[in-house]
């Protein structure tokens, strides 16, 4: 062989290695490395996400604050500062000294910017100085590096309830009342501050409150050393500077960047790590893993030194102060996806979630802080629940039962609003439904917020579930007489079905119907986010919120039949004349409907994507006889409306609700009935998802021959036995185990089809 031809060998071997590394990289990524944080960037109509810097549900959470009037966060233009915790604010500028916003804010280009879960960078191009930051759980650390030969500022501000102190040269702390109390911070610096300058009133940006307020401001400059990059660490707390400090010095102990970003990159690996997929495109793994990534974003519980669960031994360490908190205003929609899914990775969490209502219980003599005040029912009740069936156990049932008692027998049910039973509860407790106002009655219950209204149906439908939850909590600690009496309160959802127009529908305090069926509009009746009857949905959503009982629901419209015709309706259903909006008149258009709706996104007929009361709804074909049709819709919504771009979430993700909806339905199940420990069977997109469970278990759910044509499931077996059902039980996968479903391009309609194959249901236990 002459030199030539060896070289030409070379030359192509070399070649096809360069071609086919791409690939083998594309086999080594981590989960972390697929998490694309900018995904949903762009809301639909509402909220956006953010490219939000943290550790899995940790106090410290950061992203740039960027142009305030661009309400989609991917589109500002400008970044005006970074989060330095405790509602302080900093942004570096280098030569003239500028306070205000539009002086002092900079351009910035997506693609000079690195967003992971664990470190972002970016170049603020005005100055040409490089930003970098990473998080521990209570604490930040910055970097920036400045140009060569120029003047360093860091401005610091915050709002007008926040102060700031310099503490010497090389310090600086302050603290701002936020949501649920003062939090605190403390920062130092790498090198000492040349001057400063201090003042009251400035103008301070924050892109997620969409106003300006004013507040105190500092001016420190900086003389860093050529090539050197500023670094700031800064702590926060919810008990005292002091504390923040002491957060700091904990997690962040030295000036080793790398080594704190390493060790960020390191607790996303292993949380990510839990589920390990094979298959599937490398867009669907990028959208995984990203809704894996933001559905541990909240619920936060507040770990402070006061009340602070050891990750070691789990054990309550008190020391005065705030207490271990959940944050309020989540459980409405956190429950059916969110809770679920931790309660599969992380059980203890989920055990000291409760716990903490159990604290807040014993301080306060309430259970609340469940989303009630911010939203409507008392879900603290699915949460208990759902974690003590799935057999998670260590904490006081007893308690908690004597606490979701008080809340179903004493606290109000009137939307947004915590306090004593009102007339309208009354309503509910004596005839079984919460009443809506009657034809020209004008609101006189000074406890009804006068924008979200009563929204009577939802809240009827809601609470009984809520009652069901309370019912099998009363079974638990043996009290019969309690189980009773709650579980047919359960049955309140039969009480606002009308049967005439085929919708849950709103009756007044007398008992009768608020509409004639010629009257009713199961699109538009409720007003602006249908909120005098319904909440942010519309009488097509509401109809199918009886998670409880999908039995009993069937058995209301005139059996499966009837059932499932109902349900390929609300799929093709749409846009109708208004009702009681003569401002629009008749023959109703997409643009009018979202904007008389605008939480309903990622619609498909009716069917709302993009809020919560919305998610068990693909998976009810399973309770009629046609799983397949559950298989095909969970399949269609996963590929129409979520993607790997800004567009890429289809409504408010609510802090991962939206998202850990996906991480379930993508490895092929969901939970239609927190509380019961069921899980009803989709479609799955991955060749096979290995999840370790906190056991050191691991449950696999194999999909073979699966692809985007193969989605119907034609046979399946449970840990080595056929399984004919479409569900199966947390016991099932407790100890771990494998579900294998053999994939196919048509329906099997046979398949989980018969009665006795349906999920359980209140009506059939």
């Amino acid at each position: 062989m002459s030199r030539r031809d060896i070289f030409i060998r070379l030359l192509c071997a070399g070649l096809l290695s360069a071609w086919l590394l791409p690939a083998a990289w594309a086999q080594k990524k981590d989960p972390v490395d697929y998490v694309d944080p900018n995904i949903g960037g762009i809301g639909q109509l509402l909220q956006p996400t953010y490219p939000l810097v943290y550790l899995p549900y940790s106090m410290m959470r950061i992203s740039p604050i960027t142009t305030p009037q661009i309400k989609d966060r991917y589109l500002a233009d400008k970044i005006y500062g970074f989060p330095g915790g405790g509602g302080m604010a900093m942004m570096p500028t280098s030569g003239p000294a500028e306070t205000e916003p539009e002086k002092y804010a900079s351009l910035y280009d997506h693609d000079l910017e690195t967003a992971t879960p664990y470190y972002y960078a970016v170049l603020l191009e005005k100055y040409n100085i490089e930003v970098e930051y990473t998080v521990s759980e209570r604490a930040a650390f910055y970097r920036f590096a400045f140009p060569a030969n120029s003047a360093a500022h860091i401005l610091f501000s915050a709002l007008g309830n926040g102060d700031l102190n310099l503490v010497g040269p090389k310090a600086i702390s302050g603290s701002e009342d936020s949501r649920g109390g003062r939090t605190y911070f403390y920062a130092e610096f790498t090198e000492p501050c040349t001057s400063s300058k201090s003042w009251r009133g400035m103008q301070v940006p924050r892109d997620r409150r969409q106003r300006r307020e004013q507040g105190p401001g500092i001016i420190a400059d900086f003389l860093p050393a050529r090539g050197a990059r500023l670094g700031v660490r800064l702590g926060i707390s919810h008990i005292s500077i002091e504390q923040a400090q002491r957060n700091l010095t904990r997690e962040i102990p030295n000036w080793d960047f790398d080594r704190a970003k390493a060790q960020a990159r390191g607790v996303w690996s292993k949380a990510l790590g839990q589920i390990a997929v094979k298959g599937g495109t490398e867009e669907q793994r990028t959208i995984f893993y990203t809704a894996l990534y933001r559905s541990m974003e909240k619920p936060v519980n507040r770990v402070e030194e006061d009340r602070y669960f050891s990750p070691v031994d789990h054990q309550v360490h008190p020391a005065g102060g705030r207490g271990f908190y959940p944050t309020t205003g989540c459980l409405w929609g956190s429950y059916r996806s969110q809770h679920p899914l931790q309660l599969l990775l992380d059980p203890q969490r989920q055990i000291d979630f409760v716990r903490s209502f159990l604290s807040l219980y014993d301080e306060s003599g309430r259970m609340m802080g469940t989303g009630k005040s911010a939203m409507i029912g008392h879900h603290v009740a699915a949460l208990v629940l759902d974690t003590y069936a799935k057999g998670y156990r260590d904490f006081d049932v007893a308690k908690a039962y004597e606490g979701l008692k008080k809340n179903a027998m004493e606290e109000t049910l009137v939307p947004w609003h915590d306090g004593p039973l009102t007339p309208l509860d009354h309503v509910y407790l004596e005839k079984g439904f919460f009443p809506a106002l009657a034809k020209d009655e004008i609101e006189s219950v000074k406890e009804v917020n006068p924008f979200e209204k009563r929204q009577a149906v939802a809240v009827t439908l809601e609470a009984a579930y809520d009652d069901w939850c309370t019912a099998e909590v009363a079974k638990i600690v043996n009290k019969p007489d309690d189980y009773a009496y709650f579980m047919k309160r359960a049955h309140n959802y039969q009480n606002v079905f009308n049967p005439r127009v085929g919708f849950m529908a709103p009756k007044t305090a007398d008992g009768n119907w608020r509409f004639t069926p010629e009257e009713f509009n199961p699109t538009y009746a409720g007003g602006q986010g249908g909120r005098d009857y319904y909440t942010e949905m519309n009488a097509w959503i509401y109809t199918f919120h009886v998670q409880q009982d999908v039995a009993g629901l069937i058995d209301l419209m005139g059996g499966r039949e009837k059932f499932v015709a109902k349900l390929d309706t609300l799929f093709t259903q749409q846009f109708s004349g208004y009702h009681g909006d003569p401002g629009h008149g008749t023959g109703g258009t997409k643009f009018f409907f979202l904007s008389w709706f605008p939480d309903m996104t990622g619609l498909i007929g009716q069917y709302a994507q993009g809020n919560e009361p919305s998610f068990h709804i693909p998976y009810l074909y399973n309770y009629a006889g046609e799983p397949w049709k559950t298989q095909r819709k969970v399949r269609e919504i996963m590929k129409i409306w979520f993607t790997a771009g800004p567009l890429g979430i289809p409504g408010d993700d609510d802090q991962g609700e939206e998202s850990a909806w996906y991480v379930l339905s993508a490895m092929g199940f969901y939970t239609v009935c927190p509380g019961r420990p069921v899980y009803d069977i989709g479609s799955p997109i991955f060749d096979e998802t290995r999840i370790t469970l906190s056991n050191g278990k691991v449950f696999t759910i194999t999909a073979r021959n699966v692809s985007a044509t193969n989605k119907y499931i034609q046979s399946a077996t449970l840990n080595g036995k056929p399984l004919n059902q479409p569900w199966f039980t947390h016991g099932d996968i407790a100890n771990g185990g494998a579900l294998v479903l053999q994939m196919g391009p048509r329906p099997n309609t046979a398949w989980g089809s018969s009665p006795e194959a349906a999920p359980p249901s209140m009506s059939r236990e």
